[in-house]
């Protein structure tokens, strides 16, 4: 799996249509909240991604039934497993595998995670969720690489995160669901998947209100039911394609899309020249003559994704001008900067912000991947630069993005996977 690559050559205006694939992030979140319920949940639209199938393996491992139904649709039966322990092995190639924590914690009264894995991009410590279910009444002890936490009754609380993340978001919402009384979850993320596990988990019977803004109150119930939903797409892959559309001067309908989701790179696209057409579900993008220079920064959601930083760093590599680019989130977010400076990208680090002085062209040039979105970033690299790029380690990106090489073909590009 590691000595795959993808070669690709650059320089292909690309047109056409796009399907967009489920989220992710989302799938992972919804995943994990159906072990809340005794019965069987439908998940439709998710990705085949390897995320999905370490958090498959993880909740397998858990004494969970996960089985593939047909090509997008997973059935999961956690009828009535007992094991509450996640594995090293399993944890550490995903820190999203953290999230079955709190449904661990709501249904089995007890949890023992291995500290988590995942991309390098820096600390993202696991001390929000524990907070959190210490706010619920749990005792959680960090030993031997291991979170254990038991707990005799889940008890309402309110709860203040010093970040909104993510995740723990979602894990203290999972658990507070069946706790006694009432919860309000303060400075709490506002992604679009935050949103969908709420609707998921209020289908399944749950009182969550707010969720979207930065107070969520959830009121506990005594138990939830089964639930068939699905996935929300993934603003991600959405954005990577936006970002190549205007990259290639080209002209690309991504169908599915969710415009809602992508207000903030709408903005930055349109100011460097790109032609953006919204409709319910699909989203064109038209790319301009010419890239104007623009400043990002990276902010939680609603903000600049920081998801999106690296791709967009490469449309600025080539654009007339020079942008700033701050990124806030992650201190290890800059790791593609010196493979896009091997393509002939001019670009100065000083701390947390990227200097981007656009040259005229990108050179083709061996580059190596290092996490997933910077992967992303350098595909889009290859695709614009004069040669032939050969992007290595391309496992990362089979993390997030489904068959990529092969929407970049139909799309006109000249890219293919080889071992």
């Amino acid at each position: 799996m590691d000595s795959e690559k993808f070669i690709i050559s650059g320089g292909k205006r690309l047109e056409g249509s796009v399907e967009i694939s489920g989220a992710k992030n989302s799938a992972l979140s919804i995943m994990a909240a159906s072990l809340l319920t005794k019965d069987e949940c439908i998940l439709r639209n998710v990705p085949h991604l390897t995320d999905v199938e370490i958090m498959s393996a993880v909740i397998r491992k858990l004494g969970v039934k996960v089985e593939w139904i047909n090509n997008d649709t997973l059935c999961i039966d956690s009828d009535n497993f007992n094991n509450y322990e996640a594995p090293y092995e399993l944890v550490k190639k995903m820190r999203a595998s953290i999230l079955v924590m709190g449904p661990l914690l709501a249904r089995l009264k007890k949890a023992k995670i291995s500290l988590p894995g995942g991309c390098a991009i820096g600390a993202r410590p696991v001390d929000f969720h524990i907070k959190g279910f210490e706010a619920l009444g749990a005792k959680v002890e960090v030993e031997k690489g291991y979170i254990e936490a038991e707990i005799h009754k889940l008890k309402g609380n309110d709860i203040y995160l010093d970040f909104p993340s993510l995740g723990a978001t979602e894990n203290i919402m999972m658990a507070a669901v069946l706790a006694n009384g009432t919860s309000v979850l303060r400075n709490a993320a506002r992604e679009p998947e935050i949103v969908a596990l709420a609707e998921v988990l209020n289908q399944m019977g749950a009182d969550v209100q707010g969720a979207g803004t930065s107070a969520i109150t959830i009121n506990g119930v005594a138990s939830l039911k089964p639930v068939s939903v699905t996935i929300i797409p993934d603003r991600i892959e959405t954005g990577t394609f936006m970002v190549a559309a205007a990259l290639t001067g080209g002209n690309i309908t991504l169908v599915g899309a969710d415009p809602d989701h992508q207000g903030a790179l709408i903005d930055k696209l349109r100011l460097t020249g790109a032609k953006i057409t919204i409709a319910e579900k699909s989203l064109n993008v038209q790319g301009p003559d010419m890239i104007v220079s623009v400043d990002v920064k990276t902010q939680p959601y609603p903000g600049f994704p920081t998801d999106m930083q690296a791709q967009f760093m490469v449309l600025m590599s080539i654009a007339n001008g020079t942008s700033l680019i701050s990124e806030t989130i992650f201190e290890n977010r800059f790791i593609h900067v010196s493979e896009l400076k091997r393509m002939g990208a001019d670009i100065i680090i000083s701390g947390n912000t990227a200097m981007v002085k656009g040259v005229s062209t990108l050179s083709g040039a061996p580059v190596m991947a290092t996490d997933l979105r910077a992967s992303a970033s350098l595909i889009l690299a290859g695709l614009v630069a004069e040669g032939q790029t050969v992007v290595n380690r391309v496992y990362h990106l089979d993390r997030g993005y489904q068959a990529i090489e092969k929407k970049f073909a139909g799309l006109g590009a000249v890219i293919k996977r080889v071992k």
